[in-house]
């Protein structure tokens, strides 16, 4: 097929996002990815080298309340968890990186879910 592949066109989109949004100690970065069935969020300290907090769909604790939920809605479980974990943490300030996919949808839900319950980006 002629053209770009759309996830070498992602990944071009995200090492941009990238040369910007880097994660410290005291900020780290909220990371999201989303597949074709699931949606990941990660809060990671780029300095360090380590993930700090997760959540995904695919999570156990988080997979019994999926049942029945449109994907947006599970995209905003998923946002929520990953607050609350970062929250008992000590983690209230994040930068958002949308990992080159467009801030609509899923990745959306995610973000606000997030913002709602405490973190600030």
């Amino acid at each position: 097929m002629p053209g770009v592949d759309r996830e070498v066109a992602r990944r071009r989109r995200h090492a941009r996002i990238r040369k910007k949004v880097v994660g410290s100690p005291d900020r780290p970065r909220l990371n999201v990815y989303r597949s074709l069935q699931h949606i990941y969020a990660q809060i990671i300290d780029d300095w360090a080298g380590h993930t700090l907090v997760s959540a995904s769909t695919i999570d156990p604790e988080i997979r019994g309340q999926l049942d029945g939920l449109s994907k947006i809605e599970q995209a905003r479980v998923v946002g929520e968890v990953a607050a609350d974990r970062a929250l008992e943490k000590g983690i209230k300030r994040v930068v958002f990186d949308r990992g080159g996919y467009k801030h609509h949808g899923r990745v959306r839900a995610l973000a606000e879910a997030a913002r709602e319950k405490g973190l600030e980006f």
